[in-house]
């Protein structure tokens, strides 16, 4: 069976999928793979051009009649959300616009919750793709914006300033870990299918934890950074056991998130 598989160039979803994408033994896939970042895949979800893909959490709702949510492939975690950043100090500036990384990323939502339970004012929301919130926070075109994937690990280096780590607001205001990442299925796929995918994600991951090397040659060439030590980190943030099995919190993490986005 040949199916489209959508996952991003991050270090944590190549790492996750590599294998599977390279073609595991006995598989009963082949796989037209999609790079593209987080955005990008959610709106092709949305219209139905894939069969697999990795995409924001809070997304789902929106999907929820054709797309199965899998209990494998996604990321979910604690201390390892979004960050808040200012290109010009510490000091948030509700009469600035402030710039995030596509208007159906979970990390959006978070900065909405982090916004109406902290008691702001009305603000001006502005959105691009996640590399293009850093390049615009570096350069000073914009004066704060929510960063992801890579970025999170570099913001300090290139003197940026910490607003609000939007991730750790969430875990102390739910009690839940982070529901940033999903995996989905077209449903009309049916039961089996989707089982056989999940089997083959679990696999896929598995081969890559036993890998004496964290950062691969497919991993390395993909990512939007070139420092290894930032690729590490980033896959040992984002992959962990939510990453094999959602579970029990993983599960009550993803309902209050939904429960936000259905309103």
């Amino acid at each position: 069976m040949r199916l489209k598989l959508g996952i991003s160039t991050c270090p944590n979803d190549t790492y996750i999928y590599e294998a599977l994408v390279q073609g595991l033994e006995n598989s009963p896939f082949e796989w037209e793979v999609h790079f593209a970042d987080v955005q990008t895949l959610n709106e092709m979800v949305r219209r139905g051009e894939l069969d697999v893909a990795k995409v924001s959490a809070q997304v789902y709702p929106k999907i929820e009649a054709e797309y199965a949510c899998l209990s494998c492939g996604g990321a979910i975690g604690y201390g390892c959300g979004p960050l808040l950043l200012s290109s010009v100090g510490n000091a948030f500036c509700p009469e600035k616009p402030v710039v995030l990384p596509g208007a159906d990323t979970t990390a959006a939502l978070l900065f909405k919750f982090w916004h109406k339970k902290t008691g702001q004012t009305e603000q001006k929301i502005e959105y691009a793709l996640f590399d293009q919130v850093y390049r615009s926070l570096r350069s000073k075109e914009a004066v704060q914006g929510v960063v992801i994937h890579e970025h999170r690990f570099t913001w300090k280096r290139d003197g940026l300033y910490l607003l609000q780590d939007l991730g750790a607001f969430w875990e102390e205001n739910t009690g839940t870990p982070i529901p940033l990442g999903i995996a989905v299925a077209r449903k009309s796929l049916g039961v089996n299918t989707i089982f056989q995918i999940e089997d083959e994600i679990r696999k896929s991951l598995n081969i890559a934890r036993k890998r004496e090397n964290l950062v691969t040659p497919f991993i390395d060439k993909l990512a939007q950074i070139d420092d290894p030590n930032v690729m590490e980190a980033h896959i040992r943030m984002f992959v962990n056991d939510f990453s094999e099995e959602v579970g029990e919190r993983g599960r009550a993490s993803l309902g209050y998130l939904w429960t936000l986005v259905k309103g």
